[in-house]
């Protein structure tokens, strides 16, 4: 049976690191756009770590809707980690 992340251990580390990063995104833009109650600890906890991982990418587009203004926010750098994430794990596997 194939693994699904294969290559080197490192390669493995860099690749899971990215698929997190964007799941964190990827649920705060869930969570927002069905008005998840930020009162709760969990949610809490998705937004400050997507805040955290998005910083760089806030206000880069202004944009007036509220829910497109997070789904690009977040879900630029979630595409960007994806992207870069597995491009440098694959780079690393090929070495």
């Amino acid at each position: 049976m194939p693994r699904r992340y294969g290559g080197s251990p490192a390669g493995t580390v860099i690749s899971v690191i990215a698929d997190i990063a964007a799941l964190i995104l990827i649920l705060w833009i869930a969570l927002y756009l069905f008005d998840a109650n930020t009162a709760n600890s969990t949610v809490s906890w998705v937004h400050d770590a997507a805040n955290w991982l998005s910083g760089w990418s806030h206000n880069l587009f202004t944009i007036h809707s509220d829910n497109w203004r997070t789904v690009v926010n977040y879900g630029l750098p979630a595409a960007v980690y994806l992207l870069i994430g597995h491009a440098v794990a694959g780079r690393v596997n090929r070495t």
